[in-house]
């Protein structure tokens, strides 16, 4: 029996998780689970699954969660609590599940304190890669990736990198593959979010309707794997069949094919090296569209394009990125700005911000937080 800790619960990535857990009862135990805000979720949740410990993020809805609570569960708050029960001694498994740079500090705490990490959260590669892998290595932990396409590339490579020539991560191209650019301006965040295959949350979406999903998850590939900028392709691939490939100097080609579905890559993740039952139908490549598969437009998905010139730039470059696009999605959402917004402001942050080195999760910290206020101002500009 693995103790689970799943932060992120109420969002995509913990429902999926959840779903493969109810399927493998006698494997699998939900230690504790952890939300932002959303209490009244995570109260069913701990009715049904009777975790250890139940993490809310804000105190409020902490408060809110630990009066309605009527199980054993002990509630706690704050950012700080994620770090402890990452780390608690009866944590065998991490899903780091929670969107965005706030998920970076617990999945570093995972790794310090040796646990295996579902990585779903790509912004503690993005933003700290070095530090992040450095303390992987250093404290003996396990990183299994759970996005599909990382998923994909690390089945792939399990005979081993030699003779290994480059990967190719899949995009789906989102929404607005087939979408003239001059259509781009009157793009609505509901017509963003609405992603033709998979389902994810709202800024996940945006992020896959710009491309800089994919974008952020070359960075990671650049960390998971070791590789070079140059040994890193994308391919446009609509129907979201082949996840992703590996290519070898001797001519082959290496893919991982399933159904768009989550919980394929999520149960890898939580029985690897074994296989279990994931609850996803089996591909049936007979009653399958017509696979189609393009070079990216750099010109209509300039996000790809920037992050890719910020991994080749290396240092502060790829934090910059991560953290304008945060802002300008968040604006976007809220209608402050148009969606061809979203890579002008990432570009005019990128291109105002001085570049340089960072050692530290503190210096990363700080970058993040001056990378987000230089982004806020560029929008006042822009607006």
């Amino acid at each position: 029996m693995k103790n689970i800790t799943l932060l992120g619960a109420t969002g995509s990535i913990g429902k999926s998780t959840l779903l493969v857990v109810d399927l493998h009862p006698d494997r699998f135990n939900i230690f504790a689970l952890s939300a932002n805000t959303n209490w009244q979720q995570m109260l069913e949740l701990c009715n049904k699954y009777q975790p250890n410990y139940a993490v809310m993020v804000d105190e409020q809805s902490a408060e809110k969660l630990s009066n309605a609570i009527i199980t054993d569960t002990q509630v706690l708050s704050g950012a700080q609590a994620l770090d402890e029960i990452v780390a608690h001694q009866n944590t065998d498994f991490v899903m780091a599940a929670i969107v965005g740079a706030a998920g970076m500090s617990s999945a570093l705490c995972a790794a310090k304190a040796g646990k295996r990490i579902m990585l779903a959260n790509k912004e503690s590669l993005v933003l700290a890669g070095d530090i992040f892998m450095k303390a992987v290595g250093t404290f003996n932990a396990e990183l299994i990736p759970v996005d599909s396409e990382h998923s994909a590339i690390f089945q792939c490579l399990q005979s081993g990198k030699s003779g290994l020539s480059k990967i190719q991560l899949t995009a789906s191209g989102g929404p607005f593959l087939h979408t003239p650019i001059n259509q781009f301006k009157f793009i609505t965040p509901d017509q963003a979010c609405a992603h033709p295959n998979w389902s994810m949350g709202r800024k996940i979406s945006v992020d896959s309707a710009t491309m800089m999903n994919k974008g952020l998850e070359v960075i990671e590939a650049h960390y998971l794997f070791s590789l070079a900028p140059k040994q890193i392709d994308v391919v446009v691939h609509p129907q979201s069949i082949v996840h992703s490939s590996v290519y070898y100097e001797d001519g082959s080609t290496l893919s991982q094919l399933g159904n768009p579905d989550m919980r394929t890559a999520i149960s890898y993740a939580m029985s690897y090296p074994q296989r279990i039952n994931s609850g996803v139908a089996t591909l049936d490549l007979s009653n399958t569209p017509a696979l189609e598969f393009y070079q990216p437009d750099f010109g209509k998905f300039t996000c790809l394009k920037l992050a890719f010139e910020a991994l080749k730039k290396g240092g502060n470059a790829m934090i910059t990125i991560n953290a304008a696009n945060e802002i300008a999605v968040e604006h976007f959402l809220n209608h402050k700005i148009d969606f061809l917004g979203i890579p002008k402001i990432i570009d005019q942050t990128l291109s105002t911000m001085k570049h340089t080195t960072l050692n530290s999760l503190e210096e990363v910290i700080n970058n993040d937080f001056v990378a987000r206020e230089m982004a806020r101002e560029t929008i006042k500009r822009y607006g």
